[in-house]
């Protein structure tokens, strides 16, 4: 019997790695009796990391998902990865879930991501928990790092519990006024929570003001408790030791009476057809609205879709359409995980997690419904760190090249911060990952399962070639083998135009000195050209071709003799032409912290770059703006990873293409010439 959309819950363990969520995720399942033992992260057995690369590493790479089913409460928990590289996999889970449990080591106090997962949920709208965890870590200071806690994301963090027997026990500070604790008091905790808790509704604070908390009903407490906690005017804390599971029941406890239920949250931004918000209720009666958040290729399996639903009920054996998709599907398994294993049940209520396997139209971030003319609703995107790394992939045996295509694929569903791309100008396939782990695991991941093996390079830069004067040039294509010749004589100019214009051809013969129907082969060899370049083998781009004078035989004229004469006359006149190497330039912002800035920027400045600006951001963090070329920035992210211990992040756009400096147009050029001579 599935409990009520009530006593449904969902809560997401986030934070920065090493904090203990994995532990937490399996003391929690423990405790509220979904485990008979308790596994451990180091002997590989727990039920989050199952994956041999997970155990092997001993962190999270993907997020698990597992639910509890204690007190007539059900709730549902991820477990997300902390480490930077894998952030794709920890935000999109983060979606599906009501609350937010940011877990922090109390040894390690505030780390970079207890800061960017904080700050994201709360862009999101989602309802915020702090967990401080290894509370009995020899010499911690709970105290201090409640007060950091406080500073660093504002005084609505609040401890709804406090440590005791120094830190082999909890005492609750919500519901109970009295108690020995290690810091503070239960008494003082509970008066800061009611104070900040009743000032969110006006006739609350009146009514507390008036006649003081005991006239206070349990029903306006919770309400207005519910409201703190959706638009994140209280941000609880409570204390763990997940490993020895001192506060973990209090925890549960905690789950099912305080954070809120499918009906209390914030549902992600819908939006109709119109791009207009579209207003979704946890109501079990309602039509159908999920949103798939994960996507797992399993090889036995199959394609798993993961969705978290948000009204409606879904049902064994219904149908369900995909986003704006004609056809439905028909759920014929629906599934509950517990991780890597599959419970088939029956339905799934408004604050469900549940599955479906085998749709080869579900995606990641697909809206299911079962009402076609809800078929344009649709998610605002979050947002996702640019997958900015990037490594050149091909198959290391001939004849892959489809199952290396595939492979691919079935990764880039998994993670949306893993895409691939195919540079057809370049001839290359590129993956773009967060990092340089992050790639490598993708790749390992993919030997392991679809036994593809690749050879990596860096990717190539896609220059351009143009040129930087006017200038003429000149050929006559003349070939006589016996019987019928090949003849063909061009003239023509060149000019620079203005960086971006791309290409225009201009025919200003007279008198017929070349016939019209051979001006197309003409312009055919000048393209030939342009595509191959003059001086380094890149594109030749804002360049105007201006044909003035030529001469043609009536009888040995041939479309192949001009195609020829064009693209030597156009070469010709290039290279007379003051040619130019261009090179792509990024707009490059790092976020770092401040004490940073220093060694980043006389990095920076040692890759070509040119500093535009900095901007304080809160936290003690700085947002250096530069424009570097891209070609300068092939290691970057590894550099970044190492100068800040991984606290580093950056962002790039294309800016604009300019000129390369003339020791790098000479190497390149220099490299071409072999290859051409070769040719």
């Amino acid at each position: 019997m599935s409990p009520s959309t009530e006593h449904i819950r969902s809560l997401a363990l986030a934070g920065h790695a090493g904090a203990g969520k994995t532990t937490l995720f399996e003391a929690m399942l423990h405790a509220g009796g979904a485990l008979t033992g308790m596994g451990s992260v180091e002997r590989g057995s727990t039920v989050s990391d199952t994956d041999p690369m997970e155990k092997a590493r001993g962190h999270s790479i993907d997020a698990s998902i597992a639910s509890i089913d204690r007190n007539g409460y059900r709730i549902h928990l991820l477990d997300t990865p902390g480490y930077a590289d894998f952030r794709g996999p920890a935000l999109a889970a983060l979606a599906a879930a009501d609350t937010v449990a940011i877990v922090v080591n109390a040894a390690n106090g505030i780390e970079h991501g207890t800061r960017s997962m904080m700050v994201h949920a709360k862009q999101r709208g989602i309802a915020r928990l702090i967990v401080v965890n290894r509370i009995d870590a020899e010499g911690v200071d709970l105290a201090a790092l409640v007060d950091d806690l406080r500073e660093e994301f504002g005084n609505e963090c609040l401890p709804l519990n406090l440590p005791a027997s120094k830190g082999h026990s909890v005492r609750d500070a919500f519901f109970q006024t009295a108690g020995d604790t290690d810091f503070s008091s239960p008494g003082e905790a509970h008066q800061r929570i009611i104070d900040q808790v009743v000032e969110i509704d006006d006739d609350v604070m009146e009514h507390y003001l008036e006649a003081g908390e005991s006239a206070l009903s349990a029903a306006e407490i919770r309400a207005a408790l519910e409201h703190c906690l959706r638009d994140g005017h209280l941000v609880p804390i409570v204390f763990t030791s997940a490993r020895d599971g001192v506060g973990v029941v209090e925890l549960l406890d905690l789950v099912e009476k305080i954070l809120p239920c499918p009906s209390e949250t914030n549902p992600p931004p819908f939006l109709d057809a119109n791009d207009k918000p579209f207003d979704v209720t946890a109501d079990p009666a309602r039509h159908v609205i999920a949103d798939v958040f994960k996507i797992v290729n399993d090889p036995f399996v199959g394609k798993l879709g993961v969705f978290r639903v948000w009204q409606g009920c879904v049902r064994k054996d219904s149908s369900l359409f995909v986003d704006d998709g004609r056809k439905p599907f028909k759920v014929a398994h629906l599934f509950r995980l517990k991780g890597r294993e599959h419970v088939e049940i029956d339905e799934a209520l408004p604050g469900d997690i549940a599955a479906v396997a085998k749709i080869d139209d579900i995606h990641f971030d697909a809206v299911l419904h079962d009402a076609s003319d809800e078929g344009r609703i649709h998610l605002e995107p979050a947002a996702f760190p640019a997958p900015m790394y990037g490594l050149a992939v091909e198959p290391a045996h001939k004849g892959q090249e489809q199952k290396l295509s595939q492979a691919l694929g079935k990764l880039a569903e998994e993670d949306p911060c893993f895409r691939v791309e195919h540079h057809k100008e370049l001839n290359e396939t590129v993956v773009r990952g967060l990092s340089d782990l992050h790639l490598k695991l993708m790749l390992e991941r993919m030997k392991a399962r679809y036994d593809v093996d690749v050879i990596t390079h860096p990717p190539r830069i896609a220059y351009r070639e143009t040129i930087g004067a006017a200038a003429e040039g000149h050929h006559r294509h003349k070939k006589q083998t016996g019987g019928a010749g090949q003849f063909g004589e061009v003239f023509l100019r060149v000019e620079p135009l203005d960086r971006g214009a791309g290409f225009v051809f201009d025919d200003q013969t007279k008198g017929g000195v070349i016939p019209g129907q051979f001006m197309p082969a003409i312009e055919k060899g000048v393209r030939q050209a342009l595509d191959h370049g003059a001086i380094a083998g890149y594109p030749i781009q804002d360049v105007r071709v201006v044909v003035y004078d030529g001469k043609h035989h009536p009888v040995d004229s041939k479309e192949v003799a001009f195609i020829s004469a064009g693209r030597k006359a156009f070469l010709d006149a290039v290279s007379r032409a003051r040619p130019l190497v261009l090179e792509p330039l990024v707009d490059l912002e790092v976020s770092i912290p401040d004490h940073y800035v220093g060694d980043v920027t006389g990095g920076l400045a040692s890759r070509r770059a040119q500093i535009m600006g900095t901007d304080s951001l809160r936290g003690s963090e700085t947002l250096i703006k530069a424009r570097v070329p891209l070609a300068e920035l092939v290691d970057y992210p590894t550099q970044l990873k190492a100068m800040t211990g991984g606290q580093g992040r950056y962002a790039m756009a294309f800016s604009h293409y300019d000129t390369v400096p003339p020791g790098v147009q000479k190497k390149l050029a220099e490299a071409w010439k072999p290859r051409v001579e070769e040719d």
